[in-house]
């Protein structure tokens, strides 16, 4: 079982399994934003691109703030997490990224 996408709803898992890979890279700065105009068919994939692409921006903001620099562990952790669960078919929410993801409308 893969699990169920936030909010409810069905998904096929069929979409889960044909997609893995394409949601695990989608935590790879830029290519969040090509698989969020490219695979809009794919709730799985658009899942896990919105974080990924939440990921990217916040670590753009902290490149301009030297001191803050540290925080970008924080984002390659979540970055890391985020990637695993993409291939391992889950939808897991991450911590505070999925609040700023679930207001992403493409």
């Amino acid at each position: 079982m893969h699990g169920a996408p936030p909010g409810g709803g069905m998904v096929p898992s069929a979409d889960v399994e044909k997609n893995k890979a394409l949601a695990a890279v989608s935590y790879l700065w830029i290519v969040s934003l090509v698989l969020l105009l490219v695979k809009k068919d794919s709730p799985f994939v658009q899942f896990h691109a919105k974080q990924g692409f939440v990921l990217f921006i916040i670590s753009i903001i902290l490149g301009f703030i030297p001191f803050l620099g540290i925080l970008n562990l924080v984002v390659i952790v979540l970055e890391l997490i985020g990637l695993i669960s993409a291939l391992q078919g889950k939808w897991r929410k991450l911590p505070g990224v999925s609040v700023l993801a679930e207001k992403i409308h493409f």
